[in-house]
């Protein structure tokens, strides 16, 4: 298993929302309480930790709220689940793929071993 070594000032943004950036919001203004990066964030968080349903991130943003608000800015609290079901049923699926490898290979360079 790789070590994780410490973030250097000079590497490339490795922040989930700096990498989801350029990804098109599919909902309209007057729909948006949360932010697109809040909720691509929390979703990634849970998928990592294992959730695998729309009801886990929702738990997962819950649980860890106190610790997303360190680095999200979440003005409407945690979404529901049924906002994740509806961000992700409407993101096109190649646009989201090409900035979550993107993310990706920005933090593969943080790992060293195996």
């Amino acid at each position: 298993m790789g070590m994780i070594r410490p973030i250097n000032e000079e590497e490339k943004d490795t922040t989930i929302a700096g990498h989801f950036s350029d990804l098109n919001d599919p909902r309209i203004d007057r729909t948006k309480r949360h932010k697109l990066a809040d909720i691509i964030t929390i979703a990634i968080c849970s998928t990592l930790c294992m959730g695998e349903s729309w009801d886990a991130m929702e738990e997962f943003g819950q649980t860890h709220e106190q610790w997303l608000r360190k680095f999200l800015e979440l003005p409407n609290g945690i979404p529901s689940h049924d906002t994740f079901n509806r961000v992700f049923a409407r993101i096109e699926p190649d646009q989201f793929r090409t900035c979550f490898i993107s993310w990706v290979k920005s933090i593969e360079p943080k790992f060293v071993g195996d």
